[in-house]
């Protein structure tokens, strides 16, 4: 029978690197009853990072999927990576979860990334609750943690719970318990990491209790805002009762006005369970969800060209809802492709209606009908049971699809719908690698499309000329690991050439060209013009925005053309034969040659007319520039400083934390390679570093005369 949609919770662990998210999902597992002994990330006996790679290293890698039953509900938990490199496991799980569960080092604090996948959990509207683990450890600060999640984040955090002690075991006030401020009861865990036993007692401890009472007022106070049923009986001064507190809780959470915060320590077991019963109380099911919402296609044309015809037309795009309702029409979204010798499986959350294997979807995001041969419940990364139906709020392995890849949609053949993509950001790293043998050259070419496919931040590119091939990810260590993937999984040789950074190109000003084509092919003239204007543009959210400003003058068919091959030129690269960016594109005018319409004709023209225009406008090149935390002890800040100094780096601020002094910066990734080492090597090894992808900047001008030289 299946489970209804009120008892199902799809949730996301999301954290920066280290917080403990392979962990907490361990101790929930395990808590669960779902494993009968919790894994240990440093012994690799995680269920989550079962990959090769995520074991020798201790880190996620991979988002995996796990199912397990905890009281009357069902969640669905996806373990996501902490490492800035695989930031898109991040984004594409968060945009079909329901809630999150975000972990915080009670040490380490908020962190870079921390930061990311905060502002990735706004961009998706996920309700989510906060976790400060680690309070076992030297250095905790409970307080100092929560302030910063409020300062740093703009989050507006409800403590539900505070800790008993801090620290580890040999301190004088060590970390042994949690107070629910809701119950107002302190929670102990007599069996530590061996088992699942709660004691809840009453809180005699005098200054414990003055303290808790405090903080269980500032819980009231925030709580007050959301619920006029609160504040009357708060000014009558009359008792709280417990259900009214979680229901306001709740409300206020799935409305983003709150983020509930939890503490503990998930390797000692500690606190897990207590976030185990706020991810079913507090964090929404399907059916607190607005309805997911599309755009109707049941009348257009789909495909390629689809946007260039509408755009063309003038039409605005029809929005339509699918409710989370097993009776609605199907459409889900594929989000993640795992690749399997009997064919890929493809993870998708089903949004809406029922979906049954042996069945037929249509992919509305390329217009092609999918055969769905098998269903699969996901535990971990691989297969674990199949299934004979999978309903609205499902999240499940399907086998069968071919042309489908992250980010499309499948619906009902019937009643076409194409949901929002997933947004990835633009790869920043580059390196040449080449097969040691001719036999090897087209299994690499294959297994570089197959990891392709299954990463959208991972691209590949052949250079027929040379023989090598131009693979970009979102880091050295991305690279890395996908090296190692070919070297292992796939029993490839290849040589490895030095990293190189991901140039962008973009133009210095406005400028206008006509393009002209007059051709003799076969006997037949073709003849065409068309008029452009390109200019720098940074609104879009695509790198290149084609529009049209004509009127009149071009027969639709034709501009839909134009429109489309402009289009295809904007994503083939500019004058120094990088991506371009930042951009828009307007169609100014066009002409019909005397021998009447010509595809051809327009689209040389429109070629042409682009090209020009982009020479006239003046090449800008672009650099990745990286966003830079390094956190050192006071006596290495003046080397690291000096160092990052001459990496061209810009330092924005800088903050103690703790015993440790934090630099905020940005530099550019041209000047990071190897950096890592170097920091370790000016701090004797005790200083650490995160950096993230920030944004696209005018590269120096010697680097911008290098490429005018080679082009």
């Amino acid at each position: 029978m299946p489970t209804p949609l009120e008892k199902i919770r799809n949730i996301g662990i999301i954290a920066h690197i280290d917080a403990g998210k392979t962990t907490v999902t361990e101790r929930m597992l395990f808590a669960s009853g779902a494993k009968h002994r919790a894994g240990e990330v440093d012994r690799g006996t995680t269920t989550t990072d079962d990959d090769p790679e995520e074991a020798e290293r201790g880190i996620t890698i991979y988002s995996a999927c796990v199912q397990f039953p905890w009281k009357d509900v069902v969640i669905n938990l996806i373990d996501t990576p902490g490492h800035v490199d695989f930031t898109a496991e991040v984004e594409r799980s968060l945009r079909v979860l329901d809630g999150g569960v975000v972990v915080f080092s009670a040490r380490e604090g908020v962190e870079a990334q921390s930061e990311t996948v905060w502002r990735q959990a706004n961009k998706y509207k996920v309700p989510r609750l906060a976790f400060i683990n680690k309070l076992d450890r030297e250095g905790a600060d409970f307080e100092s943690v929560y302030a910063e999640m409020g300062s740093r984040l703009g989050a507006n955090t409800v403590a539900l719970q505070i800790p008993v002690g801090q620290g580890p075991s040999h301190t004088n006030n060590p970390f042994r318990g949690v107070i629910d401020l809701v119950r107002m009861k302190m929670l102990t865990f007599p069996d530590g990491k061996e088992g699942n036993k709660i004691i809840a007692a009453d809180i005699t401890d005098e200054d414990l209790a003055s303290e808790a009472q405090l903080w269980r007022e500032r819980m009231l106070e925030s709580l007050y805002n959301f619920s006029n049923e609160l504040m009357e009986l708060a000014l009558a001064e009359q008792d709280i009762p417990e259900p009214l507190i979680h229901k306001v809780i709740r409300e206020a959470t799935l409305h983003l006005q709150i983020q509930p915060v939890l503490c503990g320590s998930a390797l000692h077991g500690v606190g897990v369970a207590p976030v185990l019963d706020a991810v079913a109380a507090y964090l929404p099911n399907p059916t607190d969800v607005p309805p997911v919402e599309g755009i109707d296609i049941g009348h257009k044309p789909r495909g390629k060209g689809r946007a260039a015809e509408a755009a063309a037309a003038g039409e605005p795009e029809k929005t339509i809802m699918r409710k989370p309702d097993p009776e609605e029409p199907f459409c889900g979204l594929v989000f993640k492709i795992q690749p399997y010798k009997t064919g890929d499986l493809s993870w998708v959350r089903i949004y809406s209606g029922t979906l049954e294997p042996n069945s037929r979807v249509l992919n509305s995001t390329r217009d092609k009908k999918e055969n769905v041969a098998q269903l699969w419940r996901i535990h971990a990364s691989k297969k674990d049971e199949q299934l004979t139906t999978a309903r609205a709020g499902d999240i499940v392995g399907v086998i069968g699809l071919r042309d489908s890849i992250t980010g499309d949609t499948l619906c009902d053949t019937r009643e076409p719908i194409l949901l929002a993509s997933i947004d990835f950001p633009e790869t920043v790293i580059s390196m040449a690698i080449e097969a040691e043998s001719t036999e090897d050259r087209k299994k690499l070419s294959e297994t570089l499309e197959m990891l392709r496919k299954q990463d959208p931040t991972f691209r590949a590119e052949e250079n027929t000329e040379t023989g090598q091939t131009l693979i970009s990810g979102m880091g050295e260590l991305h690279l890395e690991v996908i090296q190692h993937r070919l070297l292992r999984d796939f029993r490839l040789n290849v040589k490895v050439h030095k990293p190189r950074v991901s140039y962008r190109e973009t133009i210095a000003k406005a400028a206008e060209a006509t393009g002209e084509c007059s051709r003799m092919i076969q006997g037949v003239q073709h003849a065409a013009k068309v008029r452009v204007r390109v200019e720098p543009f940074e609104k879009g959210h695509v790198p290149v925005t084609v529009t049209n400003s004509l009127q009149h003058g071009l027969p639709m068919e034709m501009l839909t053309v134009v429109l489309e091959e402009l289009e295809s030129a904007g994503q083939g690269g500019g004058l120094l034969g990088f991506p371009l960016m930042r951009l828009k594109v307007t169609v100014l005018g066009g002409e019909v040659g005397e021998s009447g319409l010509s595809e051809i004709a327009f689209r040389t023209a429109a070629n042409h007319a682009f090209d020009q225009a982009l020479r006239a406008a003046g090449p800008v090149l672009l650099e990745p520039i990286m966003k830079l935390e390094v956190s050192t002890p006071d006596e290495h800040v003046g080397d690291l400083v000096s160092d990052l100094q001459q990496r061209r780096a810009i330092i924005h601020s800088t903050e103690s934390r703790g015993t440790a002094t934090v630099l905020h910066a940005e530099a550019p990734l041209a000047n990071l390679f190897g950096y890592s080492s170097a920091m370790r090597s000016l701090s004797q090894g005790r200083a650490s570093c995160s950096m993230e992808p920030s944004t696209y900047a005018p590269a120096p001008n010697d680097v911008l005369q290098k490429f005018l030289g080679d082009s």
